[in-house]
């Protein structure tokens, strides 16, 4: 299983918020989202990734669109997380059932866990772009993420 691929519609989904609160497929209506699908918490290449892409949490607020990291991790764990790193970036955790959203977007690593990804869907609620690094250990850089925004609104 890969990636959903662009035009493909945002699959009906669950993950949990750090408030308890249920984030879904309706969420994703009404603005551009970009879900970045990370493998683990404190692990070395997901705090570099989260704190790279940092700046464009901002950007993307300023415009009504947003960023989210998604993980398989417990919300605890990503709010220590996101605390810890001192990033505002929302954490949406795939927790329980575990992987079921990361498995509707085709993101499960055969171990268990989000194979690291990037998933940006439209208006809508259609995947308008995405990308899945060849291993969990690639970290995909800010202008691929940026380039895969700059599509979208095309």
């Amino acid at each position: 299983m890969s990636v959903l691929a662009a035009g493909t519609p945002a699959p009906s989904f669950k993950l949990a918020r750090a408030d308890g609160e249920s984030f879904t497929e309706r969420d994703l209506q009404g603005n551009t989202t970009a879900l970045v699908f990370y493998p683990f918490a404190f692990s070395p290449v997901c705090t570099d990734q989260l704190q790279l892409y940092e700046p464009l949490t901002a950007e993307l607020a300023a415009r009504g669109d947003a960023l989210y990291g998604v993980s398989c991790d417990s919300s605890w764990a990503q709010s220590a997380f996101r605390e810890k790193l001192g990033v505002s970036c929302e954490q949406l955790s795939d927790f329980e059932p575990k992987g079921a959203a990361c498995e509707a977007f085709g993101v499960l690593h055969p171990g268990g866990f989000a194979q690291r990804a990037l998933v940006i869907t439209g208006p809508e609620g259609t995947v308008r772009w995405s990308h899945e690094a060849d291993s969990p250990g690639d970290l995909p850089p800010l202008e691929l993420l940026r380039e895969g925004l700059a599509a979208t609104l095309r």
